[in-house]
């Protein structure tokens, strides 16, 4: 059996009060794409944040890409 070694956190606590009913695997699939998504799309918004305040370019990243070093 798991031990919990950390407290839960805010998002692990309100997924357990809302997910406190069964559901079927095709359900359990769906909330998965939901978080999934969720959180590809904040990342995508910090990316861009971020090539936004570098003032990188798609040259810039081609750059990047193709740099031997790295």
């Amino acid at each position: 059996m798991n031990t919990l070694t950390a407290p839960l956190n805010n998002l692990q606590r309100e997924l357990l009060k809302v997910c406190s009913v069964d559901i079927d695997d095709q359900e359990l699939l769906e909330i998965k794409n939901l978080l999934s998504q969720f959180f590809a799309n904040r990342l995508v918004k910090e990316a861009s944040k971020v090539w936004k305040e570098r003032g990188y370019t798609n040259e810039t990243i081609d750059t990047l890409i193709n740099d031997e070093n790295q």
